[in-house]
């Protein structure tokens, strides 16, 4: 269901000059969420997720989207820890530092934190402390950037 969710509401919310970074269903029934992530070169304000929300609720009882009014919409800026859930998520942050929890374990472990050197088609390579690791995206179970603060203040 994401990917038709996806598919549906891109276009309307490319239309409104911004980029749908990612979209995630959660829950069921009256406990379902519908969570958008928008981003801009310009940034992200109250005024664009309302404005996105609004046009995102109006494309979803035009297509009737067979959920009716059982799911609450949230619309908001990735944030500096944005989740990372595409190839070319990755590819945008090469350099930056990421936190990666895999579904089933790689060379033993689940949990990974360090600096993205690479992507090759569908594969992560993730600097680790005195390790580098490839990680298959689709293996994925969550991701995210992990921003590093300067404190030279």
């Amino acid at each position: 269901m994401p990917h038709r969710l996806h598919k549906l509401l891109e276009p309307v919310v490319t239309d409104l000059g911004y980029e749908l970074w990612h979209l995630e269903s959660v829950g069921a029934g009256k406990n379902a969420v519908l969570r958008l992530y928008i981003d801009s070169s310009e940034g992200i304000g109250i005024e664009d997720c309302e404005a996105v929300s609004h046009e995102v609720s109006a494309a979803l009882d035009v297509a009737d989207d067979d959920r009716g009014d059982s799911y609450q919409l949230e619309v908001s800026s990735p944030g500096l820890d944005r989740p990372l859930a595409s190839a070319a998520h990755f590819e945008r942050f090469i350099g930056e530092r990421a936190r990666v929890n895999m579904f089933a374990p790689v060379a033993g472990q689940r949990k990974f934190k360090g600096q993205i050197r690479a992507v090759k088609g569908e594969v992560v390579e993730l600097a680790c402390d005195d390790a580098t690791y490839d990680l298959p995206i689709g293996d994925m179970a969550k991701a995210r950037l992990e921003p590093v603060f300067d404190s030279d203040d």
